[in-house]
């Protein structure tokens, strides 16, 4: 899982929009700490994000093998039939 929270903190320069920097600034809001969580949310979407996409194939091959065979340990469930349990349902018919 990402963490950034203790990680130590790096001096660096933005070029910043100077009417937003100054109502900021009039709003007393501290831009270091703002920045720095906004650009951390960011980061963990653009990753999220890249793991998905690198990731496709191997979902894909993961739905298609459940399709085929079912769920690993269904035939161990102690409640209701549901979808992937290697059962194709017909859609009309009531849950068991």
């Amino acid at each position: 899982m990402l963490q950034f929270a203790k990680a130590p903190k790096k001096a660096t320069n933005l070029s910043l929009n100077a009417d937003v920097l100054k109502m900021a600034k009039e709003l007393g809001m501290n831009i270091s700490q703002t920045v720095d969580a906004l650009l951390a949310e960011e980061v963990k979407r653009r990753y999220w994000e890249k793991w998905r996409d690198d990731n496709q194939e191997a979902f894909a091959a993961y739905n298609e093998r459940v399709r085929r065979e079912g769920l690993p340990l269904a035939k161990y469930r102690t409640f209701g039939r549901s979808l992937g349990d290697g059962k194709v349902a017909d859609a009309r018919q009531k849950p068991v």
